[in-house]
């Protein structure tokens, strides 16, 4: 009965004090890099007007996207380390799942949608006003982050609807959906939920399809560009782009569907901190690296 259980038990990353603190500032310096990296992109464009064209419309959204999905998971993980527990309380655990599915996924369809932005800008820039106007963008913003909304919300009611009577621990270091569903004692609603999950994952691997056909119809387009400087500033700039949203992808849907038989608890530790740590830590340097336009914003 899920109304007996009050609290989780998130999992440690070490058992001893000084490791639980070594993660404890190894987790702060990424959060912290996550915190100035994506509020300095956000900062940027918000005060240059330069800057207010729909590339960076949509880039403003991810970084917002990003710092709430790595504002979810890190901190409980790090006052876990810091002061030596494990708790986290029923409706936290709940808010939890809540925030973080809707920030990864709203994130993954706004990927899409920027994979859409790059490829009408590269392939066929004569129709970009007409296709990508400021309605356009708001409309494709929003539905990123209406649907991304609204699968949390199916998500979350459903997980912790399912009666839970196994026990209260949780092998990992957030609430995560699948060991979750490992607590429940229902095959019937256990079943429901599985079915949900790879609804998901479908959703996802369709938009990562439409991502790699936007960016072979870039690379087509690129590749007839005579100037080597500029066919190499191009992939430099697209190749880190879909290298980070692969990993996010793949490591996403393997953590959701993955037979129980090839899970174990490094593989489980590795695989989520990959889809939920990495993507928001990194983008601000993929996105901005090369970006001679936000270099002078910022």
């Amino acid at each position: 009965n899920s109304s007996s259980i009050t609290h989780f038990l998130l999992l440690a990353f070490a058992d001893t004090r000084e490791l639980q603190l070594l993660h404890f500032w190894l987790f702060l310096g990424i959060y912290l890099a996550a915190i100035l990296g994506n509020g300095l992109i956000i900062t940027a464009i918000a005060c240059d007007h330069h800057l207010h064209t729909p590339v960076y419309f949509f880039l403003l959204n991810l970084s917002v996207l990003d710092l709430g999905s790595i504002s979810t998971t890190l901190p409980k993980a790090m006052a876990n380390s810091l002061y030596d527990t494990k708790v986290i309380s029923y409706s936290g655990c709940a808010a939890q799942v809540l925030f973080f599915v809707f920030c990864a996924t709203a994130e993954f369809y706004l990927l899409t949608v920027m994979a859409y932005d790059r490829y009408v800008a590269i392939c066929k820039p004569l129709h970009y006003g007409t296709l990508l106007g400021s309605r356009a963008c708001v409309h494709m913003a929003a539905a990123a982050w209406g649907s991304g909304f609204l699968i949390a919300v199916l998500h979350t009611a459903n997980t912790f609807s399912l009666p839970l009577c196994q026990d209260n621990a949780l092998d990992q270091f957030f609430c995560e959906i699948p060991h979750i569903l490992k607590l429940s004692c229902s095959d019937s609603d256990y079943i429901r939920e599985v079915g949900l999950l790879v609804l998901s994952c479908l959703l996802a691997f369709g938009c990562f399809v439409l991502i790699v056909v936007s960016y072979v119809q870039i690379f087509r387009v690129v590749l007839r560009i005579p100037s080597e400087q500029g066919r190499h500033k191009a992939f430099s700039t697209c190749l880190p782009h879909l290298a980070v949203v692969s990993l996010f992808v793949t490591t996403g849907i393997f953590a959701h569907l993955k037979p129980p038989s090839v899970s174990s608890q490094f593989l489980d530790l590795v695989v989520s901190f990959l889809y939920s740590v990495v993507p928001p830590a990194v983008n601000p340097l993929i996105y901005s690296m090369r970006n001679q336009d936000l270099k002078r914003a910022l």
